[in-house]
């Protein structure tokens, strides 16, 4: 792995920064939200080009190698931006699941592309009920001859709609395994789904005898699933602690404009207060999502238990501080043509993204032998 110096994790993050703020703005992102992608591809072109794509990529299919260290500072600025392109659902998740996968043939037809962002993928995990864990996996494949056919549903799939190819774990006689479906493939249909935060994409997938490639071995594709929900458990709170240090600067910035009875609003001990908490909140959180990638990419033990924290910390921390900054800016935050309220749906969402606050308490508490 190449794991990029922290001169160089700096250089990446302020490139990407610029990026954002002449391609990413507010207004832009509203528009894409009534857009059916939810993004700008001259923009994904343009983070494919700065190598934004590529950095969970082996070297040997034409990729970084970087590590989820230096996605996780990516995803820092994404979530600073409210950015809605496929980072997450193809350039991290699709990925760590196909490099888990053991499928040399998969790898060599699919991570090139995915590296050079000319091809977006997402994958197909939950049942429609939304289940993360595997447990009820909605997709059941058969084998017909030579080869196979997936029919149910998969619910909650990131940018299914505007995916070149889609990943789904299926169940088997021998157990799960993953699949690889062309969109437009028979029997295969997309139905978007409503969102709180209308910067995400969401959709549920419908299968009906549908013509699937098989990937890696039969029986071991919850593995390669797994794979890609821990990384993307690393991505997502990047993504979280980007979003609540971002918000808390704009609500800072009001603080010290906004005057009340002569006086900015910020010199108010209640405000005071409350904007020292926040700090204190969304500088752990940052910690936290930066520690679990350290931890992650060494491999080590304890790797688990750093993933669980972010997962539970970032997401609280980015929660609280869009709902207090939406207390501490007054009405005006309530408002839709306030940015404060976009930053509060995506906390919500990304929330229960991957799992709930909860869930990943418990986990937490189990991989510390609780």
């Amino acid at each position: 792995m190449a794991r990029l110096s922290g001169e160089e994790l700096s250089t990446l993050q302020d490139a990407f920064t610029r990026l954002l703020a002449d391609k990413c703005t507010e207004e832009q992102v509203r528009s894409w939200m009534e857009d059916r992608k939810g993004y700008d591809p001259t923009l994904w072109k343009a983070m494919s080009e700065m190598g934004l794509t590529s950095l969970l990529v082996e070297e040997r299919h034409g990729g970084a190698g970087a590590g989820i260290i230096a996605v996780e500072r990516v995803m820092e600025q994404a979530g600073s931006a409210l950015l809605g392109a496929p980072l997450l659902a193809s350039a991290v998740m699709s990925v760590a699941a196909l490099q888990a996968s053991g499928d040399e043939d998969a790898q060599s037809r699919l991570l090139p592309q995915l590296a050079s962002g000319s091809l977006v993928a997402t994958l197909l995990i939950t049942s429609p009920e939304g289940d993360w864990t595997g447990k009820t996996l909605g997709i059941s494949a058969e084998r017909r001859g030579d080869d196979w056919v997936l029919s149910g549903a998969s619910g909650f799939v990131l940018h299914g709609r505007g995916a070149d190819c889609w990943i789904a774990v299926a169940n088997t006689d021998s157990g799960p395994a993953l699949f690889e479906i062309e969109p437009s493939s028979h029997g295969a249909t997309c139905l978007a789904l409503p969102s709180f935060d209308h910067t995400l994409v969401l959709d549920k997938i419908t299968l009906t005898d549908t013509p699937a490639r098989q990937i890696g071995d039969v029986g071991s594709g919850w593995q390669s699933i797994q794979h890609a929900l821990d990384l993307g458990l690393v991505a997502l709170a990047g993504e979280q602690a980007g979003g609540a240090q971002r918000i808390l600067d704009i609500t800072v910035d009001y603080a010290n404009i906004r005057h009340q009875f002569g006086r900015p609003i910020g010199s108010f001990q209640a405000v005071k207060h409350m904007a020292a908490d926040l700090i204190v909140e969304v500088e752990s959180a940052i910690s936290a999502a930066r520690q679990a990638a350290e931890k992650t990419d060494d491999g080590a033990d304890d790797a688990p238990a750093w993933r669980y924290l972010a997962g539970f910390s970032c997401a609280d921390a980015f929660v609280r501080s869009a709902a207090d900054a939406v207390q501490m800016h007054g009405g005006i935050a309530f408002t839709w043509e306030h940015v404060a309220h976009l930053y509060l749906r995506r906390s919500r969402a990304d929330q229960q993204l991957l799992g709930s606050s909860n869930y990943f308490r418990e986990q937490y508490l189990c991989a510390l032998g609780g």
